[in-house]
């Protein structure tokens, strides 16, 4: 498996992938990153965005609302708040994360309101530019 590796994410709901990948595009909270075999050990948080997974010439994508990215040579695993595969991402679901980031920034402490306002930005994002 030196020019794969382990792909897996899961969500509270349900799996969603556990597969050898070629590489791994995710939405890194600070920036987009790409996970490769043998890329260097990594922990990341995740924003609001698209995972997009190469398995030689098939391409899945998913629509997270963050989460977090475990990194190693062997493999990447994400655990996302909340996930699904892009073709079942509906004009309502994708509303329906962006509400929820919105309650959430109006019940923020002073203290975290810059981050939830953050996560209502790339919520708002993330419908612009995949609504369907």
């Amino acid at each position: 498996m030196a020019d794969k590796m382990q792909f897996d994410l899961v969500s509270p709901e349900r799996k969603l992938a556990s597969l050898e990948a070629d590489q791994v595009q995710l939405p890194g909270a600070e920036g987009d990153m790409t996970a490769m075999p043998n890329h260097a050990p990594f922990l990341t948080t995740l924003r609001p965005g698209l995972v997009r997974v190469v398995a030689g010439s098939e391409v899945t994508e998913y629509v997270i609302t963050g989460g977090f990215a475990e990194i190693s040579p062997e493999g990447a695993t994400i655990l996302a708040e909340e996930a699904l595969p892009k073709a079942e991402a509906t004009k309502e679901k994708l509303e329906a994360f962006l509400e929820k980031a919105k309650a959430d920034l109006e019940q923020a402490s002073d203290e975290a309101r810059e981050a939830a306002a953050l996560r209502v930005n790339d919520h708002h994002e993330l419908f612009i530019r995949h609504a369907v």
